[in-house]
């Protein structure tokens, strides 16, 4: 992914899932990282799209980036934070 500017670590898609199931699925995945890996998160829009990225910067991790699919779909990229 050098397009990115960083390399994604692990991926997890979260479009089949409701709120607050979206943020616990994400939390879960980033957990599993090491402080500075970061993880890809495809998400729908609405209510993931609102919360998710918040939640993860309330919980100390990075948003570097999020990007519309045009397709009612975003790819969240979060770099995990210190513990």
């Amino acid at each position: 992914m050098a397009e990115l500017g960083f390399e994604v670590t692990d991926t997890i898609d979260i479009t089949d899932v409701t709120c607050p199931i979206t943020f616990v699925k994400s939390k879960v995945a980033i957990e599993e990282l090491e402080e500075g890996e970061v993880l890809q998160i495809h998400l729908n829009d609405g209510e993931p799209l609102q919360n998710v990225p918040r939640s993860m910067k309330e919980e100390g991790h990075e948003v570097l980036k999020l990007t519309d699919n045009g397709d009612g779909t975003y790819e969240l990229y979060v770099r995990r934070g210190a513990d």
